[in-house]
């Protein structure tokens, strides 16, 4: 009987389909893994934004993590929306404990631009949270939110890999998606994983469509899945932004505001 590589995310619910848990599962599933779920909060969220957000006791967090983990076992963790110090903590001493790859998406603000990170947690995700982490993938609004460097042009992006490098991570992905695109019909976004010796600039054409929700948490998503699969880091990092290129390129309209990526767009075919 064949088993697949089972990973677990840690992180909220988007009612919507198009982030948190379900991105998540849909890419964990698309990938060949076996995706399971510790619900952090839950999320009254569409293609608009998100409406409300309900974050779940510690009690509730640490109990769905010990029942998959003492039980059915992991070979990758990710976490995503973390929303106060207490799951912050709660989280990252849970980590403590595994001996697995973890990637850390610190989620700080929804595409929307809705916070989802209360200003008091931000200590604990820097100083308990990402030392936990094989790999870190800060957007540059969470570079800055964490670290106050505001990233410009790429030549910025080795300044903020190595402030996020600080707080502990064995590697960054520093996703360079919100740099302003160039006018020229080559230009790429930009993504920069770095351990602080080895660099990789991993790069993929720029696609003319809006409709980009739920990107983050599918490249950490997919980034888990292809380390719990035994690619390195480097591997998993290319393979994962891979995925998430043709996610977005084949991308639907779904609401009046931004769409999701599509998770199926292997199984149909679509570039």
């Amino acid at each position: 009987m064949h088993i697949p590589p089972r990973v677990l995310t840690v992180a909220g619910s988007d009612s919507g389909g198009g982030a948190g848990i379900q991105a998540d599962l849909k890419t964990m599933l698309a990938l060949g893994t076996h995706g399971m779920s510790v619900v952090t909060a839950v999320t009254a969220q569409n293609s608009l934004g998100v409406q409300g957000a309900w974050e779940l006791p510690a009690e509730a967090v640490r109990a769905q993590f010990r029942s998959v983990v003492d039980d059915i076992g992991v070979q990758a963790v990710k976490t995503g929306m973390l929303s106060s110090a207490e799951l912050v903590e709660t989280v990252a001493e849970l980590l403590a404990g595994l001996r697995v790859p973890v990637v850390i998406d610190p989620v700080g603000v929804s595409k929307h631009g809705d916070a989802l990170l209360a200003a008091g947690a931000l200590d604990a995700v820097r100083g308990a949270l990402l030392p936990t982490a094989t790999v870190a993938t800060p957007n540059l609004d969470e570079v800055a939110q964490l670290t106050g460097i505001r990233v410009g042009e790429e030549a910025d992006m080795r300044r903020a890999a190595a402030a996020i490098l600080d707080f502990g991570p064995r590697w960054a992905l520093i996703k360079g998606g919100h740099l302003t695109a160039g006018d020229g019909p080559g230009d790429s976004a930009v993504d920069l994983l770095t351990d602080g010796t080895e660099e990789h600039w991993l790069r993929a054409p720029r696609h003319d469509n809006r409709h980009t929700h739920g990107t983050g948490c599918t490249l950490a998503s997919a980034l888990a899945a292809q380390l719990a699969k035994g690619d390195t880091v480097p591997q998993a990092a290319a393979a994962a932004k891979d995925y998430v290129t043709g996610a977005l390129a084949a991308g639907f309209r779904l609401g009046a505001g931004i769409g999701p990526v599509d998770h199926g767009w292997r199984t149909r075919g679509a570039h």
